[in-house]
């Protein structure tokens, strides 16, 4: 075990250079993160080798991390800051969540279709593709300070997504169950996917709240945050391991639950406290998480990708984009909302490995053709997307005016009055408008 601690912190270390390296010729860090997960994971050069990233101390952690990471999305799910924009940011989450569905559901369907594949595939492609793996984007916001528009609709949105991402996809997978009798995925699993992290997160971020509320030095914060963490995924490693039939709970929701909770029982100023004491742990956490990410990609995929794999990139990619268009144009979004919010949804790879894992499982047994077929194509797009979305995202952001932005310059990021010409009134601290 001592060696592979060893191996982990050479690792992070290698991960670290390797962010600030691509981050010298304006990429986003986590390209550099996820590189290295890829090169030093077990399809390359092993440093992070299997046995390594199967042991069950490397899960704990990674799983006590997703949820400390969480904090970044659920720090900024404060009522006051939400309520009046929450109207659009629900709206926009499913009609770019429901619209990835229903797109690759139907391009799949069709594809398949001409190729005498199950149509069935072509729904768990569509329940798999709407998932948003937020980490990668989050990065982006963190490490250029992105605030405006699209930061502000993003953040909460990434909460929201993994919500509809589960209810979507656990359904879609009990019903393929139940058709093909394979299983073993009872049907309360569904709710449990999706309530139990909340529930977790809400019941351990109240108690977290009454112990955070007090003034305390910045040590003392830390240390009574970390404390909490620690009960919120003990909790979650209790269900994942007693409860449900495999343990499949989204740690990182359990943060976001968390952390919004005990956002909205302290006050701004303490709320600021709190996260400056927690900001260097949650850079190296976030460094981990997606070292987690990149070591399971094989790069050989890239050479072995087909046409599936192409079909699936530009299809999800597709709904992503144009669902968030439609919502924010039915909600009267600003305009860079509407243009560049879909680019910094197209992050994905681990949600999507979580979800190919389950329907695999499911489908090898009845019918492994299609097993292998869903597996391959997931694993070789996850490869070759999350290298373009990573790069893909941070040129939203850019293109939105929202690099390293004073802050000043994002209030009013959502209109507070929509006109009945649907135009927000020109705000005075807007300088060109949207590019």
């Amino acid at each position: 075990m001592l060696l592979s601690v060893f191996r982990l912190l050479v690792t992070i270390g290698v991960a670290f250079l390797a962010g600030k390296l691509v981050s010298k010729v304006k990429l986003p860090s986590i390209l550099g993160w996820l590189i290295t997960g890829m090169i030093l994971g077990p399809h390359a050069l092993s440093l992070m080798d299997q046995p390594l990233l199967d042991a069950r101390w490397y899960q704990t952690m990674v799983h006590i991390l997703e949820c400390g990471v969480g904090l970044m999305i659920g720090t900024e799910l404060v009522w006051n800051k939400i309520k009046r924009s929450g109207k659009a940011i629900v709206i926009t989450t499913l009609t770019q969540s429901l619209g990835t569905f229903l797109v690759v559901s139907l391009v799949f369907g069709i594809v398949f279709s001409l190729s005498h594949i199950p149509l069935y595939l072509a729904f768990i492609f569509g329940g798999i593709a709407l998932a948003t793996a937020p980490a990668p984007a989050l990065s982006i916001v963190r490490e250029f300070k992105t605030t405006g528009p699209v930061t502000q609709t993003l953040i909460p949105m990434a909460a929201l997504d993994d919500i509809v991402g589960c209810i979507v996809f656990f359904i879609t997978i009990a019903l393929v169950a139940g058709n093909l009798s394979a299983g073993d995925l009872p049907a309360y699993m569904i709710a449990l996917v999706v309530l139990l992290p909340l529930l977790i997160g809400v019941a351990t971020g109240l108690a977290a709240g009454l112990v955070l509320k007090k003034e305390r030095s910045r040590s003392v914060t830390l240390m009574l945050l970390i404390a909490m963490i620690l009960v919120a995924s003990g909790v979650g490693f209790l269900f994942n391991t007693w409860v449900l039939p495999r343990p499949v709970l989204n740690f990182m929701l359990i943060g976001m639950a968390f952390s919004a909770t005990f956002s909205n029982m302290v006050s701004e100023a303490r709320l600021a406290q709190i996260m400056a004491s927690f900001n260097p742990i949650l850079g190296i956490s976030m460094i981990v998480v997606i070292l987690n990410l990149g070591a399971p990609l094989d790069y050989h995929l890239i050479l072995g990708a087909g046409l599936f794999t192409a079909i699936y990139i530009l299809a999800r990619a597709a709904g992503k984009y144009f669902g968030a268009y439609l919502g924010a144009s039915l909600t009267h979004c600003p305009e860079t909302v509407k243009k560049y919010l879909g680019l910094t949804l197209l992050p994905h790879s681990g949600v999507s490995l979580v979800f190919t894992g389950i329907a695999v499982s499911v489908l090898t047994g009845p019918t492994p053709e299609c097993a292998q077929i869903l597996q391959g194509t997931i694993a070789a797009a996850a490869v070759i997307n999350e290298v373009i979305a990573v790069i893909t995202a941070k040129k939203g952001f850019e293109w939105a005016g929202e690099l390293d932005r004073p802050a000043s310059q994002s209030q009013d990021a959502l209109p507070p009055t929509i006109h009945p010409n649907g135009r927000r009134p020109a705000m005075a601290n807007e300088k060109s408008g949207s590019r």
